[in-house]
């Protein structure tokens, strides 16, 4: 794994915003895989700052998110589609048709998540996918536990994983959903290039446990150890277990 730490957050978002821009004036339909919650929020920001600068087009890039809340509509202001909204795609040139999403609110889950897999198939999968880590060594929404799902699929999310989301809704855990749509890991490990995104004590020991730990699921992040493309951007305190070894 390519380990890069910084000094603060800040300077990490900075940094990754800038290499995503780098790959997209290499290959202008750069196929994006794009994540939610609080980690991303500062690489976005930049994102749309390179934007306003001319240094990132993103005209001819696909994006796809890599979950969605289950049973919210993609107007709900607690959807992710309105987070990305927020966040990224007004403050960006993405053309809307490129831009893809779980529907949240479709009546088969199941039927959702095919949808999902066969479109994201169609573009050749994902060259780009931009990862956060929770606490507990998720990845996308897929979840500690016996086993890991390989496809897109129907989640229980932990009360560890609302509780982090809990900030984006007010800090109320009890409006965060208790479901959700996500890409397996089979997408994510597949993608031509992987960077994760970690910052603070609370993701200390998720990033240690992917690093240096044995690839379980019990820690799905683990499983990036079999990917030969890489990239960590950690500030200095959630890269602290790595820096040690």
């Amino acid at each position: 794994m390519n380990v890069r730490v910084f000094p603060s957050e800040q300077e990490a978002a900075t940094a990754c915003a800038a290499y995503i821009a780098a790959e997209v004036r290499a290959k202008p339909d750069l196929v994006l895989g794009l994540p939610t919650g609080r980690s991303p929020i500062n690489v976005y920001k930049e994102m749309g700052a390179l934007h306003a600068r001319g240094e990132l087009d993103l005209s001819r890039a696909t994006t796809f998110n890599l979950d969605e809340f289950l049973g919210v509509e993609p107007e709900d202001p607690a959807s992710f589609r309105a987070y990305m909204e927020r966040h990224l795609f007004r403050h960006v040139n993405l053309a809307p048709e490129r831009i893809h999403f779980f529907d949240g609110s479709a009546p088969d889950a199941e039927a959702e998540c095919a949808r999902y897999d066969a479109a994201v198939a169609s573009a050749g999968g994902m060259d780009l996918v931009l990862l956060g880590i929770g606490p507990n060594g998720h990845i996308a929404f897929n979840e500690p536990g016996e086993s890991l799902h390989a496809t897109s699929h129907r989640v229980l999310l932990s009360r560890e994983t609302r509780q982090t989301l809990a900030p984006l809704v007010g800090d109320d855990v009890s409006r965060v959903p208790m479901a959700a749509l996500t890409l397996g890991i089979a997408p994510l490990i597949q993608g031509r290039q992987v960077h994760l995104i970690a910052f603070g004590a609370s993701k200390g020991a998720a990033v240690t446990a992917m690093v240096h730990g044995p690839i379980s699921p019990r820690c799905p992040a683990s499983f990036l150890q079999l990917h030969q493309n890489v990239h960590l951007w950690l500030d200095s305190v959630a890269a602290r277990g790595v820096q040690r070894r």
